[in-house]
Formats: structure tokens, C-alpha cells, sequence
């Protein structure tokens, strides 16, 4: 199995816009988001730091619904642009 990588907050957001998800809303440091199919998440931004690799992987796996995989190539994809 492939280690995720360490994404800032900002940066996970950057990814996720990419990927046709929304901002609905800001309350305090956390962003919400959908994407059209109505999938939904929450991206805490705490001063610049990485978003805790638990919380990825949570996110990954429940909110985007994509295997570990996927979002790994996704994100070089990503990365490469």
C-alpha cells in the first residue's frame, strides 16, 4: 500500500476544486464542499498546517468515496500540472 502524502489544507482545497467540488460554505476554519454528484466534505484549515493523515484517509474513504488508490493517482495527476 502506497503512504499518503502530506497535503496543506490549501492545497487539498486546490485538489478538490480541480475535481468539480463547490464551495457551499466557511464557518470559522472549516471550508465545506460538494461536488455536483452530491458528494460532501469538510476541510479544516488551521494556520498553514497539514491536514492529519487520519482525517485524509476518513475523508478519502467516506466523504470522496474513492479507493486510496485512486486519489493517489489523482493527486500526481494533479501535481503534474
Amino acid at each position: 500500500m502506497q503512504k499518503l502524502p502530506a497535503i496543506d489544507a490549501q492545497e487539498l482545497l486546490r485538489f478538490l476544486k480541480a475535481f468539480g467540488f463547490v464551495v457551499i460554505r466557511t464557518k470559522g476554519s472549516h471550508v465545506r464542499l460538494r461536488s455536483e454528484d452530491g458528494r460532501v466534505t469538510t476541510v479544516p484549515i488551521h494556520a498553514n498546517k497539514e491536514v492529519p493523515k487520519g482525517l485524509l484517509r476518513k475523508m478519502i474513504r467516506e466523504d470522496l468515496e474513492i479507493s486510496l488508490e485512486k486519489f493517489l493517482d489523482m493527486y500526481s495527476d494533479f501535481k503534474c500540472k
